[in-house]
């Protein structure tokens, strides 16, 4: 079996992230050097900081991005996108042309003899009122007919002050790791695992901490950091699961 590689969160195009271009090319050689080996590639969500598709108008930049995407596929290697808070608006450009299999909702699937429970991790547990009204508002149908009726230029303008003002009130405000029993997700994890025992490994994105957590003999859950600040992704050969940083240079498993 080729590994699987699984990543969330770059924020690509993010205002709120200085030297963004090179953070996009170090995400870029990053999957160029797993291309050869890599039977699929997983990206948990939040990979642009934001993404909105109008009818014949899709985000400037990210060509290096969605052009190793595209050499993925053209490959043969399956590449998941999972929409995340802040790449919900996607309709079918990436599907048709990067060839991405897109998923909106978290995903149960087995991968050698093991059961893998894949999400973003928004809408997972979280019991803020305010954040579960935006994500209503986001995922409304009118209201997403509503925005893609601005012009793009006020439309992007928009997202990506939106997403910029998100992004650095969670660096001030969002706390690090809260502890086993206040984490959303390692509680998300715990009560999802009471009925459905078979899950050997939750993987999240959406918070930004590096996590791999025992949850019984035969579960573990994991929060897979960013591509931000931590360049962490984690591996699964058939067996094992683990956990990587990539450094420039280095070949990794």
């Amino acid at each position: 079996m080729k590994p699987i590689y699984f990543l969330s969160d770059a924020h690509l195009g993010s205002r709120a992230i200085p030297h963004g271009r090179t953070q996009e090319r170090r995400l870029v050689r990053f999957l160029d050097s797993i291309k050869e080996k890599a039977g699929a590639v997983y990206l948990l969500g939040d990979m642009f900081d934001f993404w909105h598709e109008y009818k014949l108008v899709v985000p400037k930049g990210y060509t290096r991005f969605l052009g190793k995407l595209s050499e993925l596929t053209d490959m043969g290697v399956e590449v998941h996108f999972f929409t995340g808070n802040h790449d919900i608006w996607s309709y079918g450009y990436l599907e048709q042309e990067c060839g991405v299999i897109m998923h909106r909702e978290p995903l149960t699937v087995e991968m050698g003899d093991k059961v893998f429970f894949l999400a973003h991790g928004d809408g997972l547990g979280d019991p803020d009122p305010r954040f579960k009204f935006l994500r209503f508002l986001f995922h409304n149908r009118l209201c997403q007919r509503l925005m893609a009726a601005l012009h793009p230029r006020w439309g992007m303008e928009l997202g990506l002050s939106w997403a910029k003002h998100s992004r650095l009130k969670h660096e001030a405000e969002e706390p690090r790791y809260m502890g086993e029993d206040k984490e959303h997700l390692v509680l998300f994890a715990k009560d999802y695992l009471r009925t459905h025992a078979n899950v050997n490994y939750f993987l999240f994105g959406h918070r930004h901490i590096e996590l791999d957590l025992m949850l019984s003999r035969t579960a573990r859950v994991l929060i897979l950091g960013d591509w931000i600040s931590h360049f962490t992704y984690a591996v699964f050969d058939g067996e094992q699961l683990w956990m990587e940083n990539y450094i420039e240079g280095e070949t990794e498993p």
